[in-house]
């Protein structure tokens, strides 16, 4: 079961604060800008078909709050619930699926946290699993760059990510870790077995103790003059192409 979080944190902009609503997620209140535009009607209507009260500001209470891009629209809402380790990884079996998991090492910038988690969403990920030290964590900002994906991913926090890796090689789940330099490509590796993508960090990529955890490495080819993706757009490419292959195309 997901772990009860009572302590209250801020979402904003249009697409988190919906999905929140949707998504059944807990909440206090919504704020709306008394400068709010057509779109955020729907927001009040599923708001207050909840019971959920709301608030109409002035534009000041949210630009002095929040990063632009609010669209003049905020909620406080109770934490997003985290799995544990050992409970994330009893969802593939539930759903007799191939194990599919990301480990994002040390990712300390909260949009490309919340992009990866918005490529985790959108490819079927059974979850993602993250350091609690040196890492972005869940932030509003994360939220935001998520598109309110983050409501719908099944996140474990976890001390050390190695350990978390350990117990999945534990249960025969394929390690592969992402890096550029590596000989082998996503297609060179047979990724139709229960496996787990360890995405490495902005600025260091792979730490060598996690690299050396890994079963493989692999690299996406570069063929223009800049030699690397950002991170979140190299973990699109690699969970397609796990999707690809399962898919048998």
């Amino acid at each position: 079961m997901k772990k009860e979080n009572a302590k209250a944190e801020w979402l904003y902009g249009f697409n988190p604060v919906l999905e929140a609503i949707k998504s059944g997620r807990k909440i206090k209140t919504v704020y709306i800008s008394k400068q709010r535009h057509e779109q955020v009607q729907k927001i009040i209507e599923l708001a207050k078909a909840e019971g959920i009260r709301i608030e109409f500001a002035e534009r000041d209470f949210f630009d002095t709050r929040f990063h632009k891009g609010h669209q003049g629209i905020a909620a406080v809402v109770e934490q997003k619930g985290l799995l544990t380790i050992d409970e994330l990884l009893t969802i593939p079996e539930k759903r007799k699926e191939l194990a599919f998991f990301l480990i994002l090492d040390l990712i300390e910038d909260p949009r490309n946290f919340g992009a990866i988690l918005r490529v985790a969403d959108a490819s079927g990920v059974h979850g993602v699993v993250f350091q609690h030290h040196r890492s972005a964590g869940i932030t509003p900002v994360v939220s935001k760059a998520s598109a309110g994906a983050l409501e719908y991913v099944n996140l474990a926090e976890v001390v050390n990510i190695k350990h978390a890796i350990d117990k999945m090689k534990r249960l025969n789940i394929m390690i592969v870790g992402a890096e550029a330099g590596s000989e082998l490509t996503p297609w060179d590796i047979d990724m139709k077995e229960p496996m787990a993508f360890v995405i490495g960090s902005e600025g260091q990529g792979l730490r060598k103790t996690v690299r050396e955890m890994c079963d493989f490495v692999v690299s996406l080819p570069m063929r223009g003059m800049v030699n690397s993706l950002n991170v979140s757009v190299a973990a699109g490419i690699l969970v397609y192409e796990v999707i690809r292959q399962r898919l048998g195309r």
